[in-house]
């Protein structure tokens, strides 16, 4: 399972921060927004015009409110009647206007659906490329639910807000002016009394955002937390149960899960306090409008086609106004999770400036390996290989013992270039790796480690993983080679047997014959071997010691092995200590010393103590 750790790059549960950087985290989400401008463009287009014809609505009613109105006064009093031709005119255009206000609305809506989508994805691109750009220690010290949360929880948090955000920005910003426009053209008067609740209801909308934005932080903290801890027993359920387990497990969700609980309701119960709020004082407002307009109505200064079309300009007033307040509050929340996504992306990458030698220098290149005074630490203050020396012929077989912890998996992994080094150098026929591009170095190395990883997908596309373009014919050749084609052919689908995720479908003997026949069919220059046969029996490891046999035949091999019995061919053997070489020599040399190496040797096979 994952390791959980704290780290500085990441925010804490329960800090309670805003986002560092509001207006440059939004800066840099507009920037995302810059290939999509012309549609946006359309979006503004569209959402103004769809305002535009629903805020002349309520004047054109107006009219035929006051003709209605003076109709029924003229049947009354026997002088007239009602004028329902003029009224069904102004229905007409009314209901036109309303249905091209709808199309307009749709348009926009739809365009602005894309836009958001597209966005989305592109985050996700990007994200998923960054993974590929990070150097490992990234991911030691990130766990996989947090980076998980960020690339779904946080990015589609971006995406719902930018959809809901961006066409009603611009219809509220719209019909708050247009509005305010047509009230002014009916009084003056009661237009200032609606205004007058505009301050009030923003004064209100600020204080609420601020105090909502430190706990929608907290949210997106506390989300990534309950998604990693889930990722990490989910990986490991089997772990868990066999150790009893599920009793700390649940508890340590249980804690995450009131973080998340807490910070969720709060930061949910501010975000909708906007609108009742808003709601309160604008109604304030509205009645104010109505005992004003009915005194303006006796002294026949305005008509009442004009209060009816300004009660309805009051409400559609207030609506735009929580709109903006409710945009203002999302983008808070929206700012929080950019805020969790930059922050990926804009993570230390690794560094391949230095890049200069060519493709075609190291597809020329032999195998032949140096370690030149090695000195290496995960932490800059903790050093594990203190000063590495070694060269290694092209086509030697390097066999690399010693107990856990002494640095074997990690010159691997330095050699490969997943890690820099504190201090010294690594060559390849004389050429140092850090001169190479990572991708091309790796091209050189085939690798078969004790933790098996398969994918989804079937035998035949986790065989050629490390080289896609093979053909089925080298496919074949790589299985019989590693030992494995009977084993493959006995499946019920062979080469199409489907893997499933989890890869529960095979055992684990069996994942491991697998990756060594991916290791043969790529055809590297250089091998690794980090325990390969950990997982197999005997006999088979037997039949597996055969074919790496022929396929380490004129290459450069290193070899990891607990199992002594698995190297006593190497060319040399390289035995650790502390992060140093301790012992170097064959394999019967090595016992001739009679020094760490026999030790080791005497407590597999004859139960020795060390």
């Amino acid at each position: 399972m994952n390791k959980r750790r704290n780290h500085p790059g990441r925010p804490s549960m329960g800090n309670g921060e805003k986002a560092k950087d509001f207006k440059g985290t939004m800066a840099k989400l507009i920037r995302y927004l810059k290939p999509y401008y012309l549609k946006l463009i359309f979006v503004m287009i569209f959402a103004v015009g769809s305002t535009i014809f629903s805020i002349v609505g309520p004047k054109i009613l107006a009219k035929a409110t006051d003709k209605l109105s003076q109709g029924i006064v003229a049947k009354v009093r026997n002088v007239g009647g009602i004028d329902f031709s003029y009224i069904t005119h102004i229905l007409l255009i009314l209901l036109a206007l309303y249905l091209v206000s709808a199309l307009f609305n749709y348009i926009q809506g739809w365009i602005t659906s894309g836009i958001s989508q597209k966005v989305a994805y592109d985050f996700r691109k990007d994200i998923s490329e960054k993974m590929n750009r990070l150097p490992l220690s990234y991911f030691d010290h990130h766990s996989n639910g947090d980076i998980l949360s960020r690339v779904t929880n946080d990015v589609d948090m971006i995406a719902q807000s930018l959809n809901q955000s961006m066409s009603q920005m611009i219809t509220s910003t719209v019909s708050v002016i247009g509005i305010l426009v047509m009230m002014l053209s009916i009084s003056w008067q009661m237009t200032i009394i609606a205004v007058v609740v505009l301050p009030i209801t923003l004064t209100v909308a600020s204080i609420i955002m601020k105090r909502s934005q430190k706990f929608f932080k907290m949210q997106q903290d506390a989300l990534g937390d309950v998604d990693g801890h889930i990722e990490e027993i989910y990986g490991g359920h089997e772990v868990v149960k066999a150790f009893n387990g599920e009793e700390k497990a649940i508890d340590t969700f249980d804690q995450y899960n009131d973080k998340l609980y807490e910070s969720a309701w709060k930061s949910q119960f501010f975000g909708s306090l906007m609108m009742p709020v808003a709601s309160l004082i604008g109604n304030i407002g509205y009645v104010a409008v109505c005992i004003v307009g009915g005194y303006l109505a006796s002294g026949k200064i305005i008509t009442i086609g004009d209060i009816q079309a300004f009660i309805q300009y009051v409400r559609q007033f207030n609506q735009p106004i929580t709109q903006m307040a409710q945009i203002v509050n999302m983008l808070q929340s929206t700012a929080a999770a950019s805020e969790r996504v930059f922050e990926f992306l804009e993570a230390k990458e690794i560094d391949d400036e230095k890049a200069t030698v060519s493709r075609d220098v190291i597809d020329h290149m032999k195998g032949a390996v140096t370690f030149d005074h090695v000195k290496f630490g995960y932490n800059p203050d903790k050093i594990i290989i203190h000063d590495f020396n070694l060269h290694v012929h092209a086509g030697q077989k390097i066999a690399i013992v010693g107990p856990t912890g002494a640095g074997k998996t990690t010159i691997i992994k330095l050699l490969m270039r997943f890690y820099e080094l504190n201090k010294g150098s690594i060559l390849i026929d004389g050429v140092d790796i850090k001169y190479m591009k990572r991708s091309d170095l790796r091209s050189m190395f085939g690798m078969v480690l004790q933790d098996t990883w398969l994918f989804n997908g079937s035998v035949k596309e986790n065989l050629k993983y490390g080289k896609l373009d093979a053909t089925n014919e080298e496919v074949e050749t790589a299985i019989k080679n590693a030992r494995v084609d009977h084993f493959i052919h006995t499946l019920p689908e062979g080469l199409d047997t489907v893997i499933n995720e989890e890869s529960s479908n095979i055992s684990a003997g069996q994942k491991q014959l697998l990756t060594i026949a991916r290791a043969f069919l790529k055809d590297p220059k250089i091998l690794i071997l980090d325990e390969a046969t950990s997982s197999v029996d005997t006999r088979t490891e037997v039949m597996i010691q055969q074919g790496m046999d022929a396929l380490m035949e004129g290459r450069t091999s290193f070899v990891i092995a607990h199992r002594l019995s698995t190297i006593r061919d190497a060319n040399t053997i390289i035995v650790m200590r502390d992060g140093d070489i301790v012992e170097v020599g064959n394999h019967q040399s090595l016992l001739d010393e009679g020094g760490f190496y026999a030790s080791l040797y005497k407590s597999q096979f004859e139960g020795a103590q060390i």
